[in-house]
């Protein structure tokens, strides 16, 4: 099977506006790659556009590798701010976010896997889901473990001397008791309750299994040793052994809604190595399988920036407020202090200074964000009042070059052209390339 990868020019970096010539490459994409399938254009993760005689490829905010030609070439995008000197540390952002408990709830769409195509073969550095995958499940693990493990009925098979419980199990306790001239003895099958059940079992498994992966790579072990240390005295009277078949049906609690996060990251993490910790050693390789996959780092930004926030206001920061017609600006800062409409975006184009028609898009967005009744009564505006009240918008983007994560002042920088409007540069965690 051929598997060419094909990312020479696809850092996603670039900021041209008609996209990568590839004419002199053989590909038909007969329409977009989207994110799950999403049929709005700000999910399309890769498209082909011709004009003029040529074929140009078109990218987004998404990374991650996923196959433009059937087993014969696949298209691997870089983190958008990487350069030759240094990457985004995408995986110091999701431990930054994570520190909140409640963001927990919000990752489910960060990112895509597709496990039922054909894995493409990539350098084992660019594996950006498997890491991703390995932090998001500790660190709602360490949420389980800091509240308690849950307790549950489960199935015991014993054999049991002088004494019967549950069911007997008449097969085995004739083969292993009656004809070894053991007459006392029982096998029973029966219920206790207790943390040592299979939804426990699993979430140890998985650990275990994610010990023995950063074993192999210290740089990402380094950032996880803590929580890993953290949390394993906690399963130490549980088992690790376990059918993961049986676990496939397991019902949560909706008291413990952690748990239904971490099975499903649990399964996930074993289902990339196949349930089968013998794949592991193939991690070592400087090539890798993995199956395409893709990550949403404008929600991971938005994420991480919920989460400076949230250390500076705390419960003042509202994410994802509805307003009439379903209108949701990234946060609404509601202190008795301040009272600011937030978005974030993903881009360059503020840092470069263009205020062109991308921005004037934002900054309608917003506009109309603070004209609507819903927020405005949320921010604790009364329109009956006060008709002509002008509200504080802020906008958030990346910057490399920026001197801090989130400036004391939110009103540091104003876009000059539009009344009330301000601008900050966050600067991300990066790693040497």
């Amino acid at each position: 099977m051929s598997k060419i990868l094909f990312d020479k020019i696809f850092s996603e970096h670039h900021n041209y506006p008609t996209g990568e010539d590839i004419s002199a490459v053989d590909i038909i994409l007969p329409k977009p790659i989207r994110f799950k399938n999403f049929l709005d254009n700000e999910y399309k993760c890769v498209w082909i556009v011709e004009e003029g005689g040529k074929r140009f490829l078109h990218t987004k905010y998404f990374i991650g590798t996923d196959w433009l030609k059937r087993n014969e070439i696949a298209i691997y995008i870089a983190p958008k701010l990487d350069d030759d000197k240094q990457q985004t540390n995408y995986l110091e952002m999701l431990f930054s976010c994570l520190r909140h408990s409640e963001v927990a709830d919000f990752t489910k769409e960060l990112y895509e896997i597709k496990f039922e195509d054909p894995p493409i073969e990539i350098e084992q550095k660019k594996d950006l889901l498997t890491p991703l995958l390995i932090v998001h499940f500790l660190q709602v693990l360490k949420i389980i473990v800091r509240k308690g493990l849950k307790k549950s009925y489960y199935k015991v098979e014993n054999n049991l001397n002088s004494r019967i419980k549950g069911k007997v199990l008449v097969s085995k306790t004739i083969k292993k008791n009656i004809l070894k001239n053991k007459p006392l003895n029982t096998f029973c099958n029966y219920d206790e309750f207790g943390l040592n059940g299979a939804e426990n079992r699993l979430l140890k498994n998985t650990l275990m299994f994610v010990q023995k992966y950063l074993a192999l790579f210290p740089n990402y072990s380094t950032m996880a040793s803590r929580i890993i240390n953290y949390c394993l005295p906690a399963f130490q009277q549980i088992d690790d052994t376990i059918d993961v078949r049986t676990t496939k049906e397991i019902k949560t609690n909706v008291f413990f809604k952690e748990y239904s996060e971490a099975i499903r990251l649990a399964h996930l993490i074993l289902k990339r190595f196949g349930y089968n910790i013998k794949n592991l050693e193939t991690e070592k390789a400087e090539v890798v399988k993995v199956p395409p996959f893709w990550i949403d780092m404008s929600k991971l930004f938005e994420l991480y920036v919920l989460g400076l926030l949230k250390d500076k206001y705390h419960n003042d920061v509202e994410y994802h407020f509805k307003g009439i017609h379903g209108q949701e600006p990234d946060f609404l800062l509601v202190s008795e202090k301040d009272k600011v409409i937030i978005d974030t975006k993903y881009t360059k184009k503020y840092k470069l200074g263009f205020y062109n028609e991308y921005l004037v898009d934002n900054i309608r967005q917003l506009s109309g964000y603070a004209r609507d009744i819903k927020i405005l009564s949320r921010l604790g505006v009364d329109t009956n009042e006060n008709q002509n009240i002008v509200l504080d918008c802020l906008i958030i983007y990346p910057d490399q070059d920026a001197s801090e994560t989130l400036a004391e002042d939110l009103r540091a920088d104003k876009v000059n052209e539009f009344i009330r409007f301000y601008k900050m540069p966050i600067k991300l965690p990066t790693i040497n390339a």
